[in-house]
């Protein structure tokens, strides 16, 4: 089949090289515009553009797909499928039948759980132990759309979102060519969501990514894990100033220390939860590289009784109600 590729982030490139590697031939890119990136604030390609870009392959970057010369652009390509991988722009329903067999989304969650623009950071915070990925055909709904295909992956205890999000990227790859495969050879039917079991997966915030230390340890694992590496958990120091997180381990029998409250030993760095503590891993403070919490406090030596996030909201998110 002649294929449009959809896609932008890194999570979306081992799709797009599974096609340029499959029976199918990949006629264009469309892809994000180039972005500002980095402390030179260059312009540089999405992911996925700089990869279509060294395979030659034409690259549509257009900032939104409702100007009628877009339209007829993607049209004048006469594809069979448009397959979509986090792309970032929403496709308008003028476009969603152009593609012979319509828009196809590789989305990382086994829908109908966690529609959204981040299901893999959702499943992590909610404590799944089981996510996976799915196929379906693009409607104007939120990822509403007739599934064709899933699989199921397992949530392992240390995962990160960046990890589960590394492996599900690679598996979903391979997903999307059978679906294609598939469709090609008429094989294949989408089936209609389920109307139970529905959650959604908005996009995260950086106040989504501050610790409550109000919760329990193991609620605090799972939201700095589901933000590492974006968009990065954090709390704040007695004087305001932000203390960025890396992934923490829990430390359940410990009874003595308030939620917040920092306690220094030779080599460890605890902090006290509304339940438990937590031992903490990798600190990046005001100004400074990421380091072993233990190099931090030898170097800003916490007095006994510092409170972390003591400024912060004791609200809870609902998805963490319970858990």
């Amino acid at each position: 089949m002649r294929l449009l590729f959809a896609g932008s982030p890194a999570a979306a490139v081992p799709s797009l090289e599974a096609l340029l590697g499959s029976r199918h031939e990949v006629v264009a890119v469309l892809t994000r515009p180039d972005a500002r990136v980095g402390r030179g604030r260059t312009l540089q390609p999405s992911a996925v553009g700089a990869v279509a870009q060294a395979h030659g392959l034409p690259v549509l970057t257009p900032p939104t797909l409702r100007d009628p010369e877009v339209v007829a652009q993607i049209a004048d390509l006469r594809v069979d499928a448009a397959p979509v991988v986090a792309y970032g722009v929403l496709v308008p329903a003028d476009l969603l039948d152009v593609p012979t067999h319509g828009w196809v989304n590789l989305h990382f969650s086994v829908l109908p759980a966690w529609r959204g623009a981040a299901p893999v950071q959702h499943a992590l915070m909610a404590g799944d132990e089981v996510t996976g990925a799915s196929t379906f055909r693009l409607e104007t709904g939120l990822d509403t759309g007739p599934v064709y295909g899933t699989l199921t992956e397992t949530v392992r205890p240390t995962d990160t979102s960046g990890d589960l999000l590394g492996r599900l990227s690679t598996a979903g790859a391979e997903l999307l060519v059978r679906t294609l495969d598939a469709l090609e050879d008429d094989v294949l039917e989408p089936v209609a969501q389920p109307l139970d079991g529905v959650s959604h997966a908005p996009k995260l915030t950086v106040e989504d990514a501050r610790v409550r230390w109000s919760h329990p340890s193991h609620v605090v694992d799972r939201r700095i894990r589901g933000c590492t590496p974006a968009p990065g958990a954090w709390t704040t120091l007695p004087d305001g100033r932000r203390l960025g997180l890396g992934p923490v381990r829990p430390v359940p029998g410990v009874t003595d220390l308030r939620a917040g409250e920092v306690r220094v030993d030779k080599q460890d760095v605890l902090v006290g939860t509304g339940a438990g503590a937590v031992r903490l891993g990798d600190v990046t403070a005001p100004g400074k590289r990421a380091m072993p919490a233990a190099d931090w406090a030898r170097g800003a030596r916490p007095e006994a009784g510092t409170l972390l996030g003591a400024d912060a909201p004791a609200s809870v998110a609902g998805q963490e109600q319970g858990r």
